[in-house]
């Protein structure tokens, strides 16, 4: 599936708009170090991916900036533990 993934840097959002739903996933920055706080996708659209592929643009714009990532959000959490190959990132 193809999904536009839009940052919000003043909102500290990354969001995609799916079937008219809004996905989500909200941040907060301290220094160099991004806190992946929530990530929500609306039942109607979920099951499609839209979660991992919210988490996987922000840990590569994470990476882009020369961030480490706090992934403190249940779905972030368990994103990281089947994706080793962004545990680099890890704060």
């Amino acid at each position: 599936m193809e999904l536009a993934v839009e940052h919000d840097r003043a909102a500290r959002r990354f969001h995609a708009t799916v079937d008219g739903h809004r996905c989500v996933l909200d941040y907060t920055l301290s220094g160099d170090l991004m806190s992946i706080v929530h990530t929500g996708v609306p039942a109607e659209v979920g099951g499609r991916g839209i979660a991992a592929r919210l988490t996987e643009t922000a840990v590569d714009a994470a990476r882009a900036a020369g961030w480490r990532v706090a992934p403190l959000c249940s779905y972030a959490r368990v994103w990281f533990e089947r994706h080793p190959e962004f545990r680099d990132l890890l704060a």
